[in-house]
């Protein structure tokens, strides 16, 4: 395998910096990329993460699987990219430092924008090696998502590995256009899209599950026997899985300060009270029912809204137990 001019063998760590651009002082800022090959043959990996700057949580997914040693396959190869977006993690953003956002510009050009060059050299120079890819994301803003798998469910391989990472809701979501998990579907690549979070934050539950997700993945595809971890981690038993064909989101018919009273993951019904709104000085207070039934996968955190303002991102085709 020889990935950005160096050859990395059967058995072999290597740390390769992807390096194609420099701040205004001109210092160079390196992408750190950690390629572990196992001995035998076997699929290739990629697990990703910080493809937006200011979505963390998933860095700090794929910085304990490297911690702990679970990147190291006995057949195969996993690719660890934990921040792809190095300039939007320093600066704790979102985009690049072009304004764009780097998850619309693939497959990305040689002479573009700055977003649009990073994106062509990780779909040229990394894409072509793997087989499977993880990618981590948390909820934008103020968002918070509850632990789930994004797919394409007409793929079947795909599908099936999404049962196997292991998290109660998998959402049949249609690929962006531009975006990374698009462009490496239409490369034949299988791509598990891991939603947990909110951004500029840490929470265990949602790293707990990124990381077992992995662990039972690399399982089922023969990478490494990871059965002594998940039963150690309590994580060989999985809950009883949703599959969600479609959803939508109750938004604030006021602006003002805004109370969830819904928990996330749980089932709502119609007209069920899951939230309130007032304003500050005691005028007014309404409550936010719920317009259908469903699952609660997302919900806002953000105690001032504006009027329209998503609050609440509620499952709507449904199939339990799936």
């Amino acid at each position: 395998m020889k990935i950005l001019n160096t050859e990395i063998k059967a058995g072999q760590k290597e740390v390769i910096n992807l390096n194609i651009a420099k701040l205004h002082t001109g210092t160079s800022l390196a992408v750190p990329i950690i390629v572990e090959r196992g001995k035998k043959d076997g699929p290739c990996l990629l697990l990703t993460a910080g493809i937006h700057g200011n979505e963390i949580n998933g860095v700090e997914i794929v910085r304990q699987i490297i911690t702990r040693g679970f990147n190291i396959p006995e057949c195969g190869t996993v690719i660890c990219i934990p921040v792809i977006n190095v300039f939007g993690f320093l600066n704790q953003e979102r985009e690049f430092p072009d304004g764009r956002d780097l998850n619309r510009m693939f497959p990305g050009f040689k002479k573009g924008s700055l977003a649009s060059r990073f994106a062509y050299y990780l779909i040229n120079e990394i894409a072509p090696h793997i087989d499977y890819c993880i990618d981590y994301h948390t909820g934008g803003d103020m968002r918070f998502n509850y632990s789930q798998i994004r797919i394409d469910a007409d793929c079947k391989e795909t599908l099936q590995l999404a049962e196997v990472f292991g998290v109660k809701f998998i959402k049949d979501a249609e690929t962006r256009d531009k975006s990374f998990r698009k462009t490496l579907a239409e490369m034949g690549k299988k791509v598990l899209l891991y939603e947990g979070g909110k951004s500029l934050n840490l929470d265990r539950t949602v790293t707990m599950n990124g990381i077992n997700g992995a662990l039972r993945v690399m399982n089922s595809l023969g990478m490494r026997d990871f059965t002594e971890e998940l039963t150690q981690r309590s994580a060989l038993r999985t809950e009883p899985q949703v599959f969600i064909k479609s959803s939508s989101w109750i938004r604030a018919r006021h602006s003002g300060m805004f109370r969830s009273q819904c928990r996330i993951g749980s089932f709502v019904k119609k007209n069920d009270v899951i939230g309130t709104l007032s304003d500050p000085y005691g005028d007014f207070e309404a409550d936010i029912k719920a317009t259908f039934d469903g699952y609660v996968i997302c919900t806002n955190h953000a105690p001032l809204v504006n009027q329209g303002d998503a609050l609440f991102h509620v499952s709507k085709k449904i199939i339990e137990n799936y």
